[in-house]
C-alpha cells in the first residue's frame, strides 16, 4: 500500500502573514496521520512557514529550484539554500513553468537532479495540453516527458500527472481518463527502473482535484494523492481532501 500524499501548490498566493496564519489553522485541524501532507508557499513565505510547521507533521516544499548550487542566475534559488531554511520538498517542471517560463524536459530534469543531490524530495510534473489530448498524443507526451527519469533516484521521486487541459478550463478529466494515464505511468516507471520502483512510487493527480471530486479520483488504483492548486488555498477545502485520502487509505471508499 502506497502512503497517500496530498501536496498544496499555492502558486503566487498568500502574503507571509497569510501563509503563517493558514499553516497554524491547518495544524489545528488535527489531520489524519495516515496521509503525508506538504504545503508549497511562495519563496518569500518559506522561512516563516518553516517556523510554523517545525514539530508538526506538515512538510514544507518549494515551487522551483535551480540546477546549480550558486552562480549568476538572477532570481533563482539553489537547493542548499532551500535545505538551509527547512524545506524538504520541491515541485519541478510544473505546467505553468513550462508554459510561461520556458521550462523544458531537459531543464526540469536538471532541476530535479540538483534537488535530489541536495536531499530534497522531488515532485516531478508531467502532462499533456488540450491540443495534445485532442490529437491523441497523451501517451506519446508522457513517454517523452519521462524519457530521462532514469537519471533520478526513484526512492526520492514523486510523479504528478497534470492534464493541463483540465486545469482552470472547466473541462475535467473523468476518473477513467485519470486512471488510464496513471496506469500508463506506472508501467512506464517499471520500464525505466523496475517493478519494485513502480509499485512503490507515488503518482499524484494534478488536474483540478477538489473536495467535490476527491471521492471519485482518490480511490483509483494508481492515484496516490494529489497536487492541489486552487483548493489548497482554503484550509477547509484542503483538509477535506486530506481526510478523503485518509478514508481511501483505510480502504473505506463506499
Amino acid at each position: 500500500m502506497r502512503r497517500p500524499l496530498i501536496a498544496g501548490n499555492w502558486k503566487m498566493h498568500k502574503s507571509v502573514a497569510e501563509a503563517s496564519a493558514y499553516l497554524e489553522g491547518l495544524i489545528a485541524e488535527d489531520l489524519p496521520t495516515s496521509v503525508d501532507v506538504v504545503c508549497c508557499p511562495t519563496f518569500v513565505s518559506l522561512p516563516a512557514a518553516a517556523m510554523v510547521v517545525t514539530g508538526s507533521d506538515i512538510g514544507l516544499g518549494a515551487q522551483n529550484v535551480h540546477w546549480e548550487t550558486s552562480g549568476a542566475f538572477t532570481a533563482e534559488l539553489a537547493a542548499p539554500m532551500l535545505i538551509e531554511i527547512g524545506v524538504h520538498w520541491v515541485i519541478v517542471g510544473h505546467s505553468e513553468r513550462r508554459t510561461f517560463f520556458g521550462e523544458t524536459d531537459e531543464t526540469a530534469l536538471d532541476r530535479a537532479r540538483a534537488g535530489q543531490a541536495a536531499g530534497l524530495e522531488v515532485i516531478y510534473c508531467i502532462g499533456e495540453t488540450l491540443a495534445e489530448r485532442d490529437a491523441g498524443e497523451t501517451f506519446a507526451v508522457l513517454e517523452r516527458q519521462t524519457a530521462s527519469l532514469g537519471a533520478l533516484d526513484p526512492e526520492h521521486l514523486v510523479l504528478a500527472y497534470e492534464p493541463v487541459w483540465a486545469i482552470g478550463t472547466g473541462r475535467n478529466a473523468t476518473p477513467a481518463q485519470a486512471q488510464e494515464a496513471h496506469a500508463f505511468l506506472r508501467v512506464r516507471v517499471a520500464s525505466i527502473f523496475d517493478g519494485t520502483a513502480a509499485d512503490a512510487m507515488r503518482i499524484l493527480y494534478g488536474g483540478s482535484l477538489k473536495p467535490a471530486n476527491a471521492d471519485e479520483l482518490l480511490p483509483l488504483a494508481d492515484v496516490d494523492g494529489g497536487l492541489i492548486g486552487g483548493a489548497s488555498l482554503d484550509v477547509g477545502s484542503f483538509s477535506a481532501i486530506i481526510r478523503a485520502a485518509a478514508v481511501c487509505a483505510a480502504g473505506d471508499v463506499s
